[in-house]
């Protein structure tokens, strides 16, 4: 069975946005089907994180703040680096290869830092059964964006514009 871990569940959408980005940059794939599901996989994930994991991992003492806003606006940077991507038309060309780059670049930081820092935190900082509760609050939240299509190109506007 799936752990219900917050620290397992965030990894474990990382290791999706990896295979997605790989899908994305093979000529034999789907690359617009491959972005969509990465869109919506991006949007829900960081909106998860913000409204019911960072706030929960603000009251830790041991966990920094500090990397708790930045990874906020690393989200941020993310979505702006997506939107890009969205609107580049053709798949195959120069323009997608410049812009998927600069999404994989802002995205695998955040996702390297964040493991580094707040993963890495929380999983020594914040019991098991409070792991718990954030993971299924986290997929709960992550589910409920999901089925309001959070990846679409104007809810990604909205997200970058406020």
């Amino acid at each position: 069975m799936a752990s219900d871990d917050v620290v397992e569940l965030i990894l474990e959408d990382h290791r999706s946005m990896e295979d997605l980005f790989r899908r994305m940059r093979s000529v034999d794939e789907d690359r617009a089907k491959a972005l969509r599901e990465f869109s919506a996989l991006l949007v829900a994930h960081a909106e998860a994180e913000e409204s019911e994991v960072y706030p929960a991992l603000k009251r830790y003492k041991d966990i920094d703040n500090d990397e708790v806003e930045h990874g906020s606006e690393e989200h941020d940077e993310g979505h702006e680096a997506l939107l890009h991507l969205l609107e580049v038309e053709d798949t195959g060309g120069e323009e997608w290869d410049e812009k998927l780059e600069e999404l994989s670049e802002a995205v695998a930081h955040h996702l390297d830092e964040e493991e580094r820092t707040l993963l890495n935190d929380a999983r020594e900082n914040v019991a098991g059964d409070r792991r718990t509760e954030l993971g299924r609050a986290f997929m709960k939240a992550r589910a409920d964006q999901l089925a309001s299509d959070c990846g679409d190109i104007e809810n990604v506007r909205r997200l970058v514009r406020g």
